[in-house]
């Protein structure tokens, strides 16, 4: 299971922004720059993020951008959902898949248990937690 590249630079992206302290927004190519994204793949970014209503210009077009609420509001699943229409971690999970042997499978259980478990780990993480780098490696 491998997540988009739009997942993942879209959590970049709003962890750059939810660090921002100056209160006058983030801009894209401050965005682009720091975390070494194109500008023109980062537009395609912003859009989800936009569209999903987690960030807006502060002060219209041309302006830093801004989360729309408190980083610790915001989970790994809100970004993911921007762009994805959801977790699913093998085909037959998914909403109108049709499959001969959903109602005798014996390995069904542990598929959606695995999803389950990766869906509530996304819904536990914030922005918060990233930012204040709560999400470490236990080894």
């Amino acid at each position: 299971m491998k997540f988009s590249t739009k997942t993942r630079y879209g959590i970049r992206a709003m962890l750059e922004i939810a660090k921002d302290e100056s209160q006058n927004g983030v801009f894209q190519k401050d965005i682009a720059v720091n975390q070494g994204l194109s500008v023109k793949y980062l537009d395609q970014i912003i859009h989800g993020l936009k569209t999903a209503g987690l960030i807006v210009n502060l002060r219209g077009k041309k302006s830093g951008y801004i989360l729309t609420r408190p980083p610790a509001e915001i989970t790994m699943l809100d970004i993911h959902n921007a762009f994805e229409p959801g977790i699913c971690v093998i085909d037959c999970m998914a909403k109108g898949f049709i499959c001969d042997r959903r109602s005798n499978c014996q390995v069904k259980g542990f598929w959606e248990n695995l999803n389950t478990m990766i869906v509530d780990y996304f819904k536990s993480v914030t922005l918060q937690d990233l930012r204040d780098q709560k999400v470490t490696l236990d080894h």
